[in-house]
């Protein structure tokens, strides 16, 4: 396994991601089968865009597929920066 040094302490403007609301889901889509899956390529690290109904097809002899059907728990976390003191929600 590769591994990544870091030579900075991350910051959370690091984490901050500008996703158009168009592209977040609202509700599921009615043919579950028909919700988006991204797919990487390791070898090649591509990266290809297809729906559910064709995992199988990604799947080889011997791999281990791990389902987790939990629920996103409805909380909220505080905190202060250290620095700034400003207050901050992280979820």
């Amino acid at each position: 396994m590769d591994t990544t040094t870091i030579e900075e302490t991350p910051r959370l403007s690091d984490f901050a991601l500008e996703i158009p609301e168009r592209l977040i889901a609202q509700f599921p889509s009615e043919r579950r089968d028909h919700s988006r899956l991204m797919v990487l390529d390791r070898g090649n690290e591509a990266i290809g865009h297809h729906h559910f109904y064709e995992l199988p097809e990604f799947l080889d002899q011997g791999d281990v597929l791990v389902l987790n059907d939990t629920r996103v728990f409805p909380a909220r976390l505080y905190a202060t920066k250290d620095r700034t003191a400003a207050q901050i929600e992280v979820f």
